[in-house]
């Protein structure tokens, strides 16, 4: 104990994570060795992290995650290393990035803009860039944000891959971004999106008028294990919902939106038209 590091939670979210990683650690009468032969790390690196001299990566906060029987719960390992990692986020979003990332099911619904899962990298990055020149963010943040959609798209290319249901607002594929060839490139992605055989794609379009029950994009995941959690944004934050109070009606007004909608060949179709100038 006479070298031990006095940790300061408050000085960075690093050190607030090795905090953490040395209290849940020591409440549970384990040495760093005890810690490092669970995780299948070194000792040495179980107290770098703790004292912030290394950063968390996925991995450990995964395997930190199972050692302390945290892996399914609101407040892990996982989802502080996505809120260091990606800081500049909304609240919310990188716990709900996570859970995403091992969904077996994925229905979302957008407004306005081409959801990230979907995006080209060309379009992210414009959208990314628009929020620079605005000084919402930073060019570093940008980056971090390009990288994050490239990241959660490479999640969903796992066996079995998850089920994805998307339907967007017609907003979402006639709001030009970026050069017309870019806008192109993105609505092509969209149509090879919908022949993979793990997905479905519709469009609800203007006139659907008050028959489109959601009037914010929202997200619904279905777990592995078949629990459910529903994800929603406000100008300020991201709420990830697990009530199954709330998010069941979600569901429902999801296969109503769905079955109001036209279907993914319609869809398809309305896509290829505004493509080729003629719709």
């Amino acid at each position: 104990m006479v070298n031990r590091k006095e940790l300061d939670p408050e000085g960075s979210p690093e050190a607030a994570y090795g905090a953490r990683l040395r209290r849940l650690r020591e409440d549970r009468g384990w040495g760093q060795e005890d810690l490092a032969g669970i995780m299948e790390y070194s000792s040495q690196h179980i107290s770098a992290v703790e004292t912030a001299r290394k950063p968390p990566t996925l991995r450990f906060s995964r395997c930190a995650d199972r050692a302390f029987g945290i892996a399914e719960t609101a407040d892990t390992f996982e989802r502080q290393y996505r809120e260091i990692k990606h800081g500049s986020l909304l609240e919310g979003f990188p716990q709900f990035v996570g859970h995403e990332g091992r969904a077996a099911e994925i229905r979302l619904y957008e407004v306005g803009v081409i959801p990230g899962l979907l995006q080209t990298p060309e379009y992210a990055t414009i959208m990314a860039d628009s929020e620079v020149e605005r000084g919402a963010i930073t060019r570093e943040q940008a980056h971090e944000r390009v990288t994050l959609v490239a990241e959660r798209q490479a999640a969903l290319v796992r066996t079995p891959p998850p089920l994805v249901i998307v339907v967007l607002d017609e907003s979402c594929i006639r709001r030009p971004i970026g050069e017309p060839t870019v806008m192109d490139a993105q609505l092509a992605r969209l149509t090879e999106f919908a022949k993979l055989p793990n997905t479905m794609l519709q469009v609800a379009p203007f006139d659907m008028g008050a028959r489109r029950p959601f009037n914010l994009p929202i997200t619904v995941l279905t777990m592995p294990d078949r629990s459910l959690m529903s994800y929603a944004e406000s100008a300020q934050r991201g709420h990830l919902e697990r009530d199954n109070r709330f998010v069941l009606p979600m569901v429902t007004a999801y296969h109503q939106l769905q079955a109001q909608a036209p279907s993914q060949a319609q869809s398809v179709a309305v896509i290829n038209e505004l493509r080729k100038g003629t719709l």
